[in-house]
């Protein structure tokens, strides 16, 4: 356990190893082939947060609560209208509070044929809140989204991206085919915990894969990016054609809230066109990526 009273620079090896040693990345699972002959595989992904990005903040802003509704009311019908148009199954991570609030969203999410994975209880800091209460969130947010979807999550998006020292140890407590938090590779990879093998199957994130970065803001903070649309597509497409070029996978994060407003959301469309004109692009939900790569590896 590290020493309060010390500061890293005067930690011991023993400890910055064992903190550098608790979650690594193992063996990379990028496949030699993808089904069907695919050179590529895509896995569009959404953080379906909606009002919990307030709520876990304390719920204060009657103005950001509708922001998170507007994912609901406009943003999801457009995301799914366009996923059926495409014949595009995605992955969708619904902190449990979400579902409560919009149970037939997610039961749409499922009977269309997309995926749901666990993205916390109330979009919680992972590293703020006590391990034994972080567990207990992430059993029940489990528990859930079973109830009100029918389907057990196979896979978790940690809420803002935030991994614990013990996250993992419950991702492996539940069972999980797969995380989707972490940044080691481009590629999928094998987690490995304190130096054992897991056999769970990481699907690496980036933020500049991620929408949010780039349109987000907070008018009571200095929060305030804005980039071009046009250029954010630039970045994704620059994304997507490196990993078709290398045979691996491209994996894009999006939010309801952020993605989907009417100068924004062509971003998407284009984007898909895109990696449709190549002909040999699989796209996929995060599941059946994890079961491919786990199942090509041997795991």
């Amino acid at each position: 356990m590290t020493d309060p009273t010390l500061e890293p620079w005067q930690w011991p090896e023993e400890i910055w190893r064992a903190k550098v040693d608790l979650v690594r990345a193992g063996r990379n699972l990028k496949p030699r082939s993808w089904p069907g002959g695919a050179r590529c595989a895509v896995a569009l992904s959404f953080d379906v947060d909606h009002e919990t990005n307030e709520l876990r903040d304390g719920g204060r802003s009657v103005g950001r609560l509708s922001w998170g509704q507007y994912g609901n009311r406009v943003g999801m019908p457009r995301i799914l209208e366009l996923m059926k148009r495409e014949d595009i199954r995605a992955s969708f991570f619904v902190p449990a509070v979400t579902a409560l609030l919009y149970p037939e969203e997610q039961r749409r999410v499922i009977a269309e044929g997309h995926e749901i994975g666990l993205h916390g209880w109330i979009h919680e800091v992972n590293t703020q809140v006590p391990p034994a209460q972080e567990r207990e969130l992430h059993l029940r947010a489990a528990e859930t989204l079973e109830r009100v979807t029918g389907v057990r999550p196979v896979g978790m998006r940690t809420p803002s991206w935030d991994f614990s020292e013990v996250t993992l140890a419950v991702e492996r407590e539940l069972g999980l085919l797969y995380d989707s938090s972490l940044f080691a590779d481009d590629d999928p990879y094998e987690l490995i915990d304190k130096g054992q093998a897991t056999g769970m199957v990481e699907l690496p994130v980036e933020w500049i894969r991620d929408d949010a970065v780039y349109f987000n803001m907070n008018r009571f903070q200095a929060l305030r990016p804005y980039t071009a649309p046009e250029t954010v597509f630039d970045i994704f497409r620059r994304e997507f054609d490196g990993a078709y070029e290398e045979g691996g996978l491209f994996l894009l994060t999006m939010h309801p809230h952020v993605i989907t407003y009417r100068s924004r959301f062509w971003i998407l469309e284009a984007l898909i066109r895109h990696a449709k004109a190549k002909g040999d692009v699989w796209f996929a939900t995060h599941a059946e990526i994890a079961a491919y790569v786990k199942a090509q590896a041997g795991l």
